[in-house]
């Protein structure tokens, strides 16, 4: 059984509207996912941006948003979703901004791919008081039952 994740708002490999943007509202995209697998018991859905900060000369992989322990059960993700809107216990980890939740892309240079990364997991985390992407990693190796990608583009227009 294979997971799959979508926005109703763009394609797999096509550009992410503005809205989502710093040129925009910044908000999150909305998100919908296939059931996952029996004995899912949460999901962590982690973005970023492998081409930062040049596509051409890529240095570093910047984290926009970090969720876990979403429930399996959720389905989707709305546009512009507040952390205190999330699912059920739905926990928010640290950007790279070093803030909680969703910062949209802003790529200082060329078009940026922004993978949108879903992860079904057969344990529910606790508490670890805004992770990084890093830590949550750490935290589900060995625990993933299936993955979903989604990968939007974006190029600032300015």
């Amino acid at each position: 059984m294979s997971l799959t994740l979508t926005s109703p708002d763009f394609k797999h490999h096509q550009t992410m509207p503005a809205q989502y943007t710093c040129e925009g509202d910044n908000i999150s995209p909305p998100l919908a996912w296939s059931a996952p697998p029996a004995g899912t018991q949460s999901l962590v859905l982690i973005v970023d941006d492998p081409d930062a900060p040049d596509p051409a000369a890529p240095k570093m992989t910047w984290v926009h948003w970090v969720l876990y322990n979403l429930p399996p059960t959720a389905g989707s993700l709305p546009a512009g979703v507040q952390d205190f809107e999330l699912p059920g216990k739905t926990l928010v980890g640290t950007n790279d901004r070093k803030n909680v939740g969703y910062n949209g892309p802003c790529p200082p240079v060329g078009t940026h791919r922004y993978f949108h990364k879903l992860y079904a997991i057969d344990t529910v985390l606790p508490d670890l008081h805004a992770p990084t992407k890093t830590e949550v990693l750490l935290h589900i190796e060995g625990h993933v039952l299936a993955q979903a990608e989604l990968v939007g583009l974006y190029r600032l227009t300015k």
